[in-house]
């Protein structure tokens, strides 16, 4: 019996153990980055948004409308804001791992499964309880925005979760 408490004797792969909590940061720094560049690539590029008021929107949650008109400084506020949530997202998924082996030992299926789970809580919860007003719902910017976060958002939290548990154990066992 292996008495390390970073190891889940139950789990299928028990040589994992828990992620560090730099996996947050990690994390948060990934899908930040990866969901912004997503933003401006989508609705900047492709939907022809001003890449100002794409993170406008997004401090919006916290001024309303007052954002659009706030220039610059409510633009980065957006920033700002986009990696806390990103920060936030990654936080659930590592305290989530820590009991829950599964969320470590699969972790391309959970954190696909993830990254659509955060994106309807964004949007379907939080969003609605902020002062950002909602757009009307549309096919043609929720499924690449859905498909994104499985991809930019829940499967690098997880890959990163899994690497820090591997490094982790590996450290454990030096």
């Amino acid at each position: 019996m292996n008495d390390d408490p970073f190891i889940d004797p139950g789990s299928e792969s028990s040589a994992i153990g828990r992620p560090r909590s730099s996996a947050i940061i990690y994390g948060g720094l990934a899908v930040g980055i990866l969901d912004g560049l997503f933003a401006l690539l989508f609705y900047g590029l492709i939907l022809g948004v001003d890449p100002l008021r794409i993170f406008q929107s997004v401090a919006s949650g916290l001024m309303g409308k007052a954002s659009f008109e706030g220039g610059f400084p409510t633009f980065l506020l957006g920033i700002a804001l986009h990696f806390i949530v990103a920060t936030c997202i990654a936080t659930v998924y590592y305290l989530l791992s820590l009991k829950m082996s599964i969320l470590i030992d699969q972790a391309v299926v959970c954190g696909l499964l993830y990254g659509l789970i955060a994106y309807g809580v964004m949007n379907y919860v939080i969003i609605p309880l902020s002062f950002a007003s909602r757009s009307p719902f549309s096919l043609r910017t929720f499924l690449p925005a859905f498909i994104a976060h499985a991809f930019l958002v829940g499967l690098p939290i997880a890959l990163l979760a899994r690497w820090s548990a591997t490094a982790n154990t590996r450290s454990l066992s030096s």
